[in-house]
């Protein structure tokens, strides 16, 4: 039955609806209303940082809605926007919204989830079911734990609900006895019908399918392969849907390569291709693998995607040829968990090069008892039956959905944090002084905002080192007593970078502009770092660098003198480094090139460093996440040290093996298994050093597009040549003939052994040190030469 108010709803959408048809003679055909709602906000509207307008909930609530609403009490800077996180509406009973939606139409239907403190009700204890249209899409759902498990701060969840045959959509949210829910952010997106009108092939039974148009689904993963991340104002039809990158998904270091469409390539859709579909920027990407048949024939390019035991899901592939042009010029087996599905010729598919087609493959995920994690795998090999022109596979899109069950349920478990996230806690409840200002601040935060465990864990560490952290008015500010950090005046950082005059920019980073300027009346030069308030860095990063540097001193680590957090600035000083950074003296620069034993010292310099912070830093190992040859710098002596702390986490204990944490880092350095596990360990660092080590053999950045694909990656490109006994093929132009050939051995083996994919096999940051230091011995005692 439907209500009088929906009945009122139904007769206001028909006015908006057809209000070009009392306006014409003619008949006219409007778009579908969406709704997009900021909840727990009222008046007028609000607009998010991609510009995208959000309205009042108020109108879509049942007449009988006893909520309330709160704003949030801490804004986590990962936050993409204020609009709609920072405000929620809060229900303590059963209570829907109503939407008027055309009757025969699919919907997307997106929840957004800020899990923390409002009107001082614990994020933890909210737990809740959300009905629509009489399918459950999450019941006893933790925003908290689930946000803490995946350490993210905040979520939306994405569904696909079949049309709505009454014309009126209900969403219901249901608190757990004795709990609460909330919601942030509510979108109803009318889908195009040509989104899910086919229906999928059931893997492993040719003869059976599953019917997409008449079921709901749910969005798991959605990846723009070989390209970058889509915002969803850039997405195709207003469908406003995120596209990530695929890099975290992929499983080895065979990544393959990744390329774009040439200028005069022009993508095209089709009747049965639309815009709707998938966006041009997806289409005109891929990632391949690679140039080498022999390589390519003894590997697969595959995508790991951890899911919910129980259900069926649609693996959707979408694929555009850039390169090809024939038949059976690229022929490739597609796998879903070790199942050929299909062989694939995308000519043969599409007719053109140019024309986008995609394939949906169904498979049910069973439950496997002990398993830890339950995964779908995706992999594409070289049909090397069909003898195709090239051994070589493409994939431009994938998007990965979960179909209901008998039940009309799409809800999974709440996933469980990982046991370093749960320690972390309960070190940081067992040294938090009781009522301490700390204490409440991390217990507000500490409801799904993942960089409370990196507070409490550094709390555990500088609680136990020195008590020289101070809580004044909710935010951080270190005490000078008994410390080595010095809080500087803003008219002080002024005064010696003239107003941060550009001139004196020598340097520009992820957190800010670096300015050369003096400190103690000009008496004093130092290296000024300046947050830039449009930086993906911010808050947490600037708290980092203070808590760690102001604790740790060693030779191989750049010093920091002090701050300032005057007038809503973050200021860094630092010790002036008067040759720069490492890579500045090996590519893209004037400079004079630097003599092998010189970066050899440089290298081994920052291996002492690095290993310092695995080994000798304290209790805990500190893994530094952005090692790069732009955080190596030199002083006027030309000895380096390490910097840029701002990413850096407390690695783990005796007990644990690894960290569970977003990924971060820079691209080109990040070590493939923690991009594909987000689990951090100290042979992070080593990948990553490994890459460091390959820069300062062959000058030449670690991503170099404008090189062919199988050189473009410094990685892959090294690791081909050393595997084919070439090592002379990469060296540096200006050190040939002036190496020591075992110095260069050793050396390279070591770059090689670093950025092993599997991180067992890299070598410790000790053995790394050692062996430098023997190519070093080598160097000094030995006249043998290229």
């Amino acid at each position: 039955m439907i209500s009088t108010y929906q009945i009122l709803l139904l007769l206001i959408y028909s006015c908006l609806a057809n209000d070009s048809i009392i306006v014409l003679s003619a008949p006219y055909e409007s778009k579908p209303v969406s709704y997009v709602l900021s909840c727990g906000t009222s008046g007028q509207d609000a607009i998010d940082s991609d510009g995208r307008k959000w309205s009042s909930d108020v109108n879509f609530l049942s007449p009988s809605d006893n909520s309330t609403t709160s704003e949030a009490r801490f804004q986590d800077p990962s936050l993409p926007s204020t609009v709609p996180y920072m405000n929620a509406r809060i229900f303590t009973s059963k209570s829907s919204y109503s939407f008027i939606v055309p009757p025969r139409t699919r919907l997307w239907l997106r929840l957004h989830f800020y899990p923390s403190n409002y009107d001082n009700l614990d994020p933890s204890e909210a737990y809740f079911s959300v009905i629509a249209d009489g399918f459950t899409l999450l019941k006893n759902f933790s925003a908290s734990i689930t946000a803490k498990a995946l350490t993210q701060a905040y979520m939306a969840r994405e569904f696909g609900l079949r049309p709505v045959e009454t014309g009126v959509l209900n969403v219901t949210i249901v608190p757990f006895e004795g709990s609460y829910a909330f919601i942030n952010g509510i979108e109803v997106i009318p889908m195009p019908k040509d989104v899910f009108q086919h229906p999928a092939t059931l893997v492993g039974y040719s003869d059976q399918h599953v019917d997409l148009h008449n079921s709901s689904l749910q969005t798991m993963f959605r990846i723009n392969v070989g390209g970058q991340f889509i915002a969803p104002n850039y997405d195709s039809g207003g469908l406003t849907r995120t596209w990530l990158d695929d890099s975290m998904y992929l499983l080895g270091a065979a990544f393959g390569v990744t390329s774009k469409a040439a200028e005069n390539i022009r993508i095209r859709y089709s009747k049965d291709v639309t815009e709707d579909i998938a966006p041009l920027n997806v289409y005109s990407t891929a990632r391949t693998m690679g140039p080498d048949p022999d390589v390519n024939r003894n590997y697969n390019l595959t995508w790991v995607f951890r899911v919910d035991p129980g259900f069926i899901y649609v693996v959707r592939l979408h694929f555009c040829e850039l390169h090809f042009t024939k038949v059976n010029q690229r022929v490739f087996d597609i796998s879903v968990n070790n199942q050929t599905v299909e062989k694939a010729d995308v000519i043969a598919w599409a007719g053109s090069q140019g024309l986008p087609v995609y394939k949906d493959y169904a498979v049910h995920v069973e439950d496997q008892p002990g398993a830890d994690d339950i995964e779908i795998w995706v992999a594409l090999h070289p049909s090397v039956s069909t003898k195709p022109e090239h051994y070589d596979a493409i994939l431009n899109g994938l998007e990965v959905f979960k179909v209901n069950d008998t039940n009309a349920t799409l809800a999974g478990l709440n996933p469980e944090p990982s046991a370093m996230l749960v320690n972390a806690e309960e070190h940081e409840k067992e040294f938090s002084p009781p009522g301490s200002r700390l204490g409440r601040l991390l217990g507000e935060v500490a409801g799904g905002i993942f960089c409370s465990v990196l507070v409490a864990a550094i709390f555990v560490f500088v609680h136990r080192r020195s008590n020289n952290w101070l809580m004044i008015d909710g935010d951080f500010h270190t005490s000078t007593i008994g410390g080595h950090c010095r809080r500087f005046a803003l008219w002080e950082i002024k005064q010696g970078t003239n107003s941060f005059d550009e001139s004196n920019v020598i340097g520009i980073g992820g957190f800010g502009n670096v300015y050369k300027g003096t400190i103690d009346h000009g008496t004093t030069k130092v290296a000024i770092k300046r947050s830039n308030p449009n930086s993906e860095q911010g808050v947490k990063e600037f708290h980092t660098e203070i808590q760690m540097l102001s604790k740790l001193r060693h030779q191989h680590l750049v010093s920091l003198i002090g701050f300032c957090d005057e007038n809503g600035e973050m200021i860094l000083v630092y010790d002036y480094m008067a040759n720069g950074t490492l890579r500045e003296h090996l590519y893209n620069t004037d400079k004079p090139p630097l003599p092998w034993k010189k970066r050899l010292e440089i290298a081994i310099g920052a291996a002492k460093g690095l290993h310092y912070l695995h080994t000798g830093a304290a209790k805990y190992t500190i893994i530094h996440r952005d090692v790069k040859t732009t955080n190596i710098l030199l002083d006027d002596k030309w000895v380096s040290k390490v910097s840029d702390f701002g990413l850096s986490k407390i690695g783990s204990n005796d007990d644990q093996t690894h960290v569970n944490t977003m990924v971060k880092g820079s691209f080109g350095y990040l070590d493939p298994e923690y991009y594909r596990r987000q689990q951090l360990t100290e042979k992070s660092d080593v990948y990553s050093f490994g890459v460091v080590l390959f820069e300062v053999l062959c000058g030449r950045p670690p991503l170099k597009r404008n090189l062919c694909r199988e050189q473009a990656c410094l990685v892959d490109w090294a690791l081909h040549c050393l595997r084919k006994g070439n090592v002379h093929e990469i060296i540096d132009p200006c050190l040939k003939g002036k190496v020591n050939p075992w110095c260069l051995e050793i050396f390279a083996e070591t770059a090689q052994k670093c950025v092993s994919d599997c991180g067992s096999n890299r070598p410790s940051m000790g053995d790394v040190l050692r062996n430098l230091d023997f190519c070093l011995q080598l160097e000094e005692n030995t006249d043998t030469l290229l």
